[in-house]
């Protein structure tokens, strides 16, 4: 893999093992806006940025070559072998070999840890266009201006220092609560995300616990998507029908260490797959 800086973006060489649309479009991340030349618009720690795939070659613009080092590289998953990890999953069962199979450009995001937490907890009880509209608004209304008219993730600091009722104009409803409570207890370190990257798996979901509104599926959801803790498993509506219907008696440890890069394949090709919850 290379990267080569362009007039106003990079160019990133032999790059495998990756779709767009099944990986930003899938329910991991909520700020990736399709366009109609195949590219996809979006911003991700601080930076505007459209990344289009041709072939085996990924144009990112307004990216510099130290960007693609400090951010996208690791943004990307770039340095796990998904195809290895595919082979390696894919003898576990047959339902997930087809899995495997049907969307293998799906990548697990390394993505911000606040923002992550928060784009989950708006998540409960949602749909992904309404979670996308909310999370929108929250940039609009609370977060950093950037040089093309978009706007960074607000930090907890920022969201800290307001209340429930100030976020009335995200219509988030009941979650406005659970977001505040969330920033102030990040930001005053009653929660501190960093040590999630570390903690035993079941102590850094207890962490991510101690926020009101937080259950399981939502720390499960930020440690995977935030943290990188690709062993984790989150359970949502689909997955539970999924799980029932397609892999009985078993559970989110019987698929190992990759557990949630095989809950990602699972989870897209159950969506794509209803009629197979039709009998």
């Amino acid at each position: 893999m290379e990267c080569i800086e362009l007039n106003n973006k990079i160019k990133v060489t032999d790059v495998h093992d990756l779709d767009l649309a099944q990986t930003l479009d899938c329910g991991q991340s909520f700020r990736w806006k399709p366009q109609a030349d195949g590219s996809f618009h979006g911003v991700a720690y601080g930076k505007s940025v459209s990344v289009k795939l041709d072939k085996t070659d990924m144009y990112i613009e307004n990216a510099t070559a130290d960007d693609f080092k400090n951010i996208w590289y690791s943004y990307f998953d770039f340095a796990l072998d998904y195809r290895k990890i595919r082979e390696e999953i894919s003898t576990i069962h047959p339902v997930l070999n087809e899995a495997a199979k049907y969307a293998p450009g799906i990548r697990i995001l390394r993505q911000e840890p606040f923002e992550t937490l928060c784009t989950f907890i708006i998540s409960q009880n949602n749909n992904i266009k309404r979670i996308k509209g909310i999370v929108e608004r929250l940039c609009e209304n609370f977060g950093t201006r950037l040089a093309d008219g978009e706007y960074a993730f607000p930090t907890a600091e920022t969201l800290a220092t307001l209340s429930p009722d100030d976020l009335a104009p995200l219509r988030a409803g009941f979650r406005n609560r659970y977001i505040i409570d969330a920033a102030q207890k990040v930001a005053n370190g009653d929660v501190n995300l960093n040590s999630c990257f570390t903690l035993d798996y079941e102590d850094a979901r207890t962490e991510l616990m101690k926020i009101t509104g937080v259950g399981k599926k939502v720390a499960d959801c930020t440690l995977l998507f935030g943290m990188h803790r690709i062993e984790a498993f989150p359970i949502d509506v689909w997955m539970k029908r999924a799980m029932e219907k397609l892999f009985p008696n078993m559970s989110g440890d019987s698929f190992g260490q990759y557990a949630g890069i095989a809950q990602q394949y699972i989870f897209h090709y159950s969506r794509m797959h209803p009629e197979l919850f039709e009998k």
